[in-house]
């Protein structure tokens, strides 16, 4: 039976902590799944619901973007998959006597896990200018508020339509092409905060901006290096794909700050022998320091230079560039410098080396621990660099894994949700809309952060997500926000983002990826595109938490009517009816989707093209794959100080708190904790249990505080420490962003630590 929502916030402050585990999955994800969905869903619901996901006639579940093999289990889905079905499909509900007995200031002071637990929104709610508390509102006067603020503006670039990872493509291609007939390019997404060094670095080097493997890949190769990533919390489903490599021969090398427990053991729920003994992932841990990974695989690149027979050549001489360049810079690599930026010892490095020649088919996969420093963009075009030396991009078995954090993150950028679109896809959307959509770039999140912060943005629209928890510099942007003269988001649950408002507020409750989507033209499905490029459908079954719900595509396709009116000659009432027309649509104006109706319709979908894997063709500037020679850098941390990277827990994705326990790295009951190496907490005179304030340190001087963390002596990496997001995200300078893709430099970040008051 489903329990009921907290009343009260659980006490936070005292979080207990037990041994570190070696092992993920096995009996015990079994049973904290079944309880998770059980308190929200109830044990029928529970398994309707959980059998539906991720299956060829189901619907894609709302969490990570790992993609589905072809053959499917009964139970295709991980502990933090079902967590996330569980609390959307929560028979909780947000109504208005909620809102009428919670007025904004109170829920400002609540956490974010208990906003959370309070169930699915039912009704969309206004808060009006100098209000106190969420009204209810009829959907048609909610878009005649947007449309009265959109038209006080100056200028369309005055307004911002930020995109979730969790929208689906007819969605996000609807939402794209509504902005720009209105004349904007301001489409930050949460791409922005993750993943946009990968594509930075890799369009430059390889010409695609994703990914080039596919699951056969992992399974073919000899090799596979998992840098900067947890896959047994952010990305478990990953774990079974490991451990099909390891039976087939692969050997794993994992570089990362914190040992995880998912990359030194998985027990596989789907097998007897894998909830008993499991497989052991890891053959090597290079446990590295935060920021010295550019270091590593550049002195790799010159080992291999060293070594007789080593390089492809030609595979270099036939499909790359810039190779002599590259060659210099990475045989000027120096040991006594690598060592130092990373950490590591002389003799693992060399044992890593012997793993790479001894493999003809290597794969690297990585996450935010590679693309959330100030030097993500080289140290992703260094991981390029070692790949194309040895030839293994286009060759099966090997290629580039950048791992995408959210189930569609990766779909909405192919959509167009994007405020540097390029121009070959601006002359599709006019040729096909007849339109002249605004050629200018557009606001990335920390440019829309600064530009509300600034007055020159004044209206905020949100597809999802929970920006306010999810960006950079918590105070900086709640202050932001509050400058707007009207914030909107589209949400299925409540979260903080609610209770940071302009001076207007709406929002618009949606239908889930569970719920059954019914418009004028019968019952409809939508796509999503997996982190590896296959498109494929996604049918809720579930009846929709409310009557009062609009999906997605619904949503945009009113609002658009409203505010662009009878200038605007798209069809957006046809759209709204029945969703094959936006699929025809995509299918004249993205490349890939030729026949997009007919071939999602075959189950699991069909693979997008991708030519350097499909053809070794690298559709860069020169036509070839792109060796670079960037400068060696790494994070420089005053005496005294450590350097932190912010992290989810195990009951945590992305900003949604599940519960309050960690329980692979034994944290319990609590969330403000900060691990810290032993050797750096001796010599800070921090004891295991002393409670400390995070002070993060940075070139405009201005102090960022974390208060009251309780010290875990933990086996992190020498000189670095690590606590949850986004309860540190209020210590990430606003301006600490990567080169060239301006992501926010949460895996970096100096702080200092104070004897805290709080305790």
């Amino acid at each position: 039976m489903a329990s009921k929502p907290p009343k009260g916030d659980p006490v936070q402050d005292a979080p207990q902590v037990a041994e570190v585990q070696h092992a993920a999955a096995g009996l015990p994800a079994i049973g904290h799944t079944l309880r998770a969905a059980q308190r929200q869903m109830g044990v029928r619901r529970t398994a309707l619901t959980l059998l539906r996901v991720n299956q060829k006639d189901g619907f894609d579940c709302p969490g990570c973007a790992w993609p589905e093999p072809d053959h499917r289990h009964k139970a295709e889905f991980c502990e933090n998959g079902a967590k996330a079905v569980a609390e959307e499909a929560t028979l909780r509900r947000v109504t208005p006597d909620f809102f009428a007995a919670h007025p904004v200031a109170d829920l400002a002071t609540r956490s974010g896990y208990w906003l959370g637990q309070q169930g699915r929104l039912t009704h969309p709610m206004y808060l009006a200018e100098g209000a106190e508390r969420y009204e209810p509102v009829s959907w048609e006067r909610a878009f005649d508020i947007v449309a009265e603020e959109i038209a006080a503006l100056d200028s369309p670039d005055e307004s911002v339509f930020y995109t979730s990872g969790r929208t689906s493509n007819e969605a996000a291609f609807l939402y794209q092409l509504f902005a720009r007939e209105l004349g904007t390019n301001n489409l930050p997404d949460c791409s922005n905060m993750c993943h946009e060094s990968s594509g930075s670095a890799l369009t430059e080097t390889i010409g695609v901006g994703k990914g080039s493997v596919l699951l056969e890949d992992l399974y073919k190769s000899d090799l596979i290096i998992v840098a900067g990533q947890n896959p047994g919390t952010n990305h478990p489903r990953m774990l079974s794909a490991l451990e099909k490599a390891k039976n087939n021969g692969a050997r794993i090398i994992t570089v990362n700050p914190l040992p995880e427990a998912g990359m030194e053991r998985f027990k596989n729920p789907q097998t007897p022998q894998g909830m008993v003994k499991g497989t052991a992932l890891t053959d090597l841990f290079l446990q590295i320091r935060l920021g010295g990974d550019q270091a590593l695989f550049r002195l790799l690149n010159k080992l291999i230079l060293q070594t007789e027979g080593a390089v492809d050549e030609e595979f270099v001489r036939e499909h790359t560039h810039g190779y002599e360049e590259f060659a210099a810079a990475a045989r000027a690599a120096d040991w006594d410098d690598t060592l130092r930026a990373t950490g590591l010892d002389r003799a693992r490095i060399e044992e890593a080396l012997r793993m790479v020649l001894a493999s003809r088919r290597t794969v690297v996969c990585w996450a935010m621990g590679l693309t959330q420093h100030k030097h993500s963009v080289p140290t992703i075009r260094e991981v390029v660099n070692f790949l194309l030396l040895r030839g293994n991009i286009g060759r099966p078995g090997a290629g580039v894994c950048p791992v995408r954090g959210h189930s569609n993150v990766q779909g909405d950028r192919t959509m167009g949700i994007f405020e540097r679109p390029a121009p070959a896809f601006l002359d599709a959307l006019e040729k096909e809309f007849g339109f002249a959509p605004p050629r200018h770039h557009g606001l990335d999140v920390v440019r829309a952060i600064r530009a509300l912060r600034d007055g020159e943005a004044k209206v905020f629209f949100a597809m999802g997500g929970n920006f306010v928890a999810a960006s950079p510099d918590t105070d900086v942007t709640e202050a932001a926000m509050r400058k707007a003269r009207l914030t909107v988001h589209v949400s299925t649950k409540l979260n903080r983002s609610h209770t940071v408002t302009g001076a207007r507020a709406l929002i618009l409750p949606t239908l889930g990826r569970t719920e059954r989507d019914v418009q004028a033209g019968g019952e409809q499905f939508v796509t999503v595109e997996d982190s590896m490029g296959m498109v494929h459908a996604s049918r809720g079954r579930l009846e929709p938490a409310s009557d009062q719900l609009l999906s997605e595509p619904a949503i945009v396709c009113r609002l658009a009517r409203r505010v662009l009116g009878t200038a605007s000659r798209t069809p957006w009432e046809e759209f709204e009816k029945d969703y094959a027309t936006i699929r025809d649509r995509i299918a004249r104006v993205i490349p890939g989707f030729d026949d997009f109706n007919a071939r999602v319709a075959h189950p699991g979908g069909f693979t997008l093209p991708h030519a350097p894997r499909d053809e070794r063709r690298f559709p860069t500037t020169t036509g070839k794959a792109n060796f670079t020679a960037a400068p060696v850098e790494f994070p420089a941390v005053p005496e005294g100080r450590l350097l932190l990277q912010t992290l989810r827990s195990h009951d945590q994705y992305n900003t949604t708190i599940y519960g309050l326990d960690d329980r692979y790295r034994g944290i319990r009951n609590g969330r403000r904790v900060v691990l810290v190496n032993p050797a750096d907490a001796q010599e800070l005179g921090l004891a295991d249990g002393t409670y400390a304030d995070l002070v993060s340190e940075w070139q405009d001087g201005v102090e960022r505080r974390a208060p009251g963390f309780r010290v875990v002596h933990y086996p992190t990496a020498r000189g670095c420490a690590a606590a949850y997001y986004p309860e540190t995200n209020v210590l990430v300078p606003l301006d600490a962003t990567a080169d060239t893709s301006n992501t926010p430099a949460s895996k970096s970040v100096v702080v200092r630590l104070e004897q805290s008051t709080v305790d």
